[in-house]
């Protein structure tokens, strides 16, 4: 499936909801299902999620109530929380597509009843869904991420509910691996920060089902595939404050008949609450029409925790790199045929594909007297990850110092000047040292200097978080968790050397808050 296509196939699911977000700002008007002489009609407006608004429709004008009418407005939900965090007017009942949105308005409940459910699916290029065994088999998310071949995109999670849905269930995807946090920074990678041409993005169970109904030619058919880790989209119904004694008593008419299943009949493409199996008569083949566990949606805190670890994974880095090469570091690692400065090198190296292609890195090593007097010198200059992948052969030939010894605090002190004179907004600025032992320059700085001047350089407004990785038996425990306290820091430590990517891995997962 070419490119266009598969950017076609996203429009295709986006642009019947953006008819109706653009038409948000006309009312919908049902009318009054029973009139009185002399009334004057009660106005009754209920937001509710373009997905949900038909049925929402449909059930007001089926109530018989007197002297009302209600005006549903098909609105998008983040933009509905928005504006009732605001001065804007407001209506007196609101259905977001998901319980997330209310923790984001002001003036509303924290929950309210479901009246209906969606499942989060990846939805997968129907190409792609069988060249990885289906429909000969049902296909797990882990499955589809490890497809090769395949192209990942992520809704923005601020936004969209199916996004904050998928980082939940991808966080239960690496629980059970060895480091948890390496492995999580290592799918979120995966995702691009937009589903533009992607082949698999997360979405609701019912955007799949809208896209297959109205494929035009040339388009693809997506493939739903199901986690119960993903939270489902669950309608809840609000009653917003400042509703009329009459407007309050329809609203709640109106809630009761949702509540009573309205919303879900057979050709609803929406569930009843608790993922029920689908009532709609023609079910989609690439979607399973039997009832579907979801996880619970969790705290605010932790769904605040998903979005910070999205955000700093996709966030651009400035990096130093500072590498070890005293004579100690070309020690064998037994069991590797390699020393350490050699499987130093190599983490380092893998380390970049950790990092979004618009980052910056710079590599340098240390010992003492490298450059002159000062105990260090670049490698490779600050540039892009791009660059320093084409150039990593100067990266591979760094050789140990024979007899060199450890200049650590004077080269830590210098580079983290260096980063924090170079230090840019919007960027996760970071300096990382990896050593195997502790400083042994007899003419350098103290430790007790060297801690009192990472503390001076420290800024809270200018964050350059010092991180120190430990390598083999000899590396100072204690050393490295001083050195970085004054910065923000963590220190890690790989014991055995052979295990120094994994450590790698996980320190900047942790660090870009992904621990």
């Amino acid at each position: 499936m070419g490119r266009h296509a598969t950017t076609r196939t996203r429009r295709r699911i986006l642009l019947p909801l953006l008819a109706i977000a653009l038409g948000a700002a006309t009312w919908v008007a049902v009318a009054m299902a029973r009139s009185e002489p002399g009334c004057e009609p009660a106005r009754v407006v209920v937001a509710a999620s373009p997905d949900i608004a038909p049925a929402v429709t449909e059930a007001a004008r089926a109530l018989d109530l007197a002297c009302v009418a209600f005006d549903v407005q098909a609105r998008e939900s983040h933009q509905v929380a928005a504006e009732l965090s605001g001065t804007a007017p407001r209506p007196q009942a609101w259905i977001p597509s998901s319980t997330l949105y209310l923790r984001k308005a002001g003036g509303v409940p924290a929950s309210g009843p479901s009246i209906a459910s969606s499942p989060v699916v990846l939805a997968v290029a129907e190409p792609v869904a069988r060249a990885l065994g289906w429909p000969r088999k049902s296909l797990t998310w882990p499955e589809v991420l490890a497809g090769a071949g395949v192209v990942a995109g992520m809704p923005d999670p601020v936004h969209d509910p199916a996004g904050v849905s998928a980082l939940l269930a991808l966080r239960e995807v690496t629980k059970g691996v060895s480091d948890p946090a390496a492995a999580y920074v290592a799918l979120l990678r995966k995702f691009s920060a937009t589903t533009s041409g992607a082949t698999v993005f997360p979405t609701a169970e019912n955007a799949v089902l809208r896209h297959n109904s109205g494929l035009l030619e040339g388009e693809t058919a997506l493939v739903a595939v199901y986690s119960p880790d993903a939270p489902a989209l669950d309608y809840p119904f609000v009653e917003v404050a400042g509703a009329t004694p009459q407007q309050g008593k329809a609203v709640a008419e109106l809630k009761r008949t949702l509540l009573y299943g309205a919303a879900t009949g057979p050709r609803s493409d929406l569930r009843a609450p608790g993922g029920q199996a689908l009532r709609l008569t023609e079910t989609d083949q690439r979607v399973e029409a039997q009832g579907q566990r979801s996880a619970e949606i969790p705290a605010a805190e932790e769904v605040a925790k998903a979005l910070s670890h999205w955000a700093a994974v996709n966030a651009s880095a400035r990096v130093q790199v500072l590498i070890d090469v005293s004579g100690s570091m070309s020690a064998p690692v037994p069991g590797t045929g390699k020393s350490r400065l050699r499987i130093t090198l190599e983490a380092a190296e893998n380390a970049l594909h950790l990092f979004r292609s618009a980052s910056q890195v710079r590599f340098l090593a240390f010992a003492t007297k490298v450059d002159g007097d000062r105990d260090y010198r670049e490698i490779l200059p600050m540039a892009p990850v791009a660059r320093q992948l084409a150039a990593v052969d100067r990266l591979r030939a760094v050789r140990a110092v024979p007899d060199g010894q450890t200049g650590l605090y004077d080269s830590v002190l210098d580079v983290y000047r260096l980063a924090h004179g170079e230090w840019e907004r919007g960027k996760l600025n970071l300096v990382i040292v990896m050593t195997d032992g502790r400083d042994t320059d007899p003419g350098g700085i103290s430790r007790e200097n060297l801690v009192a001047e990472l503390g001076k350089l420290s800024d809270r407004d200018r964050p350059v978080p010092l991180i120190a990785i430990g390598i083999g038996p000899e590396a100072d425990e204690t050393e490295l968790r001083q050195l970085v306290a004054p910065a923000g820091g963590q220190a890690f430590l790989s014991r055995d050397p052979a295990k120094i990517g994994e450590v790698f891995y996980g320190a900047l997962g942790r660090i870009a808050g992904a621990g």
